[in-house]
């Protein structure tokens, strides 16, 4: 039980297993010192910071909703009261920009590409363990972030794919990305190698990419990425269970632009190409199991990035959702 937040329902959750996914929380109007403003809000966080950590824990995603965030700088406050430490964005596909301390943009690809679920950074080494979502502007329509539980996807392939799904667990993927100098915002995966390893020395990115588990093999204008082979599936120790752990899907059908083939872009561990077919209907069951909620302005999301993968839909502008990565 919690002092200041409050659980409710709102139609677009999902029940497993008895918990709400996500699970979403507001302001408790009974509450001695209720949080209405951002200076309450922060204080709340951090004096019923393990309440929060449960509720994390059991449902892979919290929302927050009626909060009063209003801002970038704001929703940075709000970051920073969790106290989890921060995750730079190196080895990353999107293009994205900072915005203030902690805070950047998420995707900045165009509003009619979708991107596939995936969890973040799933492609290298180093990849963060939570992540936050902020709604400064709600979109025109659609833009949702669907969110998937990873435990139910790979219950799924397994009842389905058997056989794929021990050759996966064999040989885990091989990513490959052609990657330019400079962001290219035409694409959902458009970010630049100097971006990429936050470097424009070609020395120091190949030592970063090195870092995470990253080859680099330069071409004329561009740079060939190889990451893996990394494991596909993973065991989330502090939920006793097995995950589905990777960028498969948005590599092989959303990692697509003027320089790279996503046929090309996604592998076996040992180079063989993987069954169009069981991707798609890897896709069906992201897609089947997933939660999308439409946004509200000021809403935060907390997501444990060894719990659930996110995606976004297309949408019309105006949006603006804004991100923070930590470890």
């Amino acid at each position: 039980m919690s002092e200041t937040f409050l659980e409710f329902q709102i139609p677009h959750q999902k029940l497993f297993n008895g918990i709400q996914f996500p699970l979403v929380l507001s302001p408790n109007p009974k509450a001695q010192t209720p949080p209405s403003s951002l200076s309450l809000f922060t204080q709340a966080i951090k004096t019923e910071k393990s309440f929060l950590d449960s509720v994390l824990h059991k449902s892979g995603a919290v929302l927050l909703r009626g909060f009063p965030v209003n801002t970038a700088s704001d929703f940075n406050d709000v970051v920073e009261a969790f106290g989890f430490e921060e995750l730079p964005y190196v080895g990353g596909a999107a293009p994205r920009n900072k915005v203030v301390g902690r805070v950047s943009t998420t995707n900045d690809s165009p509003p009619d590409q979708k991107i596939p679920f995936h969890h973040e950074m799933a492609q290298v080494t180093t990849f963060p363990s939570k992540l936050f979502f902020f709604c400064e502007v709600e979109p025109g329509s659609g833009g949702e972030t669907p969110i998937v539980l990873s435990h139910l996807v790979y219950e799924k392939m397994k009842e389905r794919h058997p056989e794929f799904l021990e050759r996966l667990e064999e040989h885990g993927l091989l990513y490959t990305r052609i990657i330019g100098e400079d962001d290219d915002l035409s694409s959902p995966i458009g970010r630049g190698w100097k971006s990429t390893f936050l470097t424009k020395d070609k020395s120091v990115a190949e030592e970063r990419a090195a870092n995470l588990g990253t080859k680099l093999e330069w071409l004329e204008d561009s740079v060939k990425t190889i990451m893996g082979p990394l494991p596909a599936i993973k065991f989330d120790k502090t939920r006793q269970r097995k995950i589905w752990f990777n960028s498969m899907v948005f590599a092989y059908i959303g990692w697509e632009d003027a320089r790279n083939d996503p046929v090309k872009a996604v592998t076996f561990g040992d180079g063989k190409p993987l069954p169009t077919d069981i991707v798609y209907d890897c896709l069906n069951i992201l897609e089947e199991e997933s939660v999308a909620f439409p946004w509200q302005k000021g809403d935060v999301l907390l997501l444990d990035n060894w719990a659930a993968l996110h995606a976004r839909r297309s949408f019309d502008p105006p949006r603006r959702i804004l991100a923070s990565l930590c470890k």
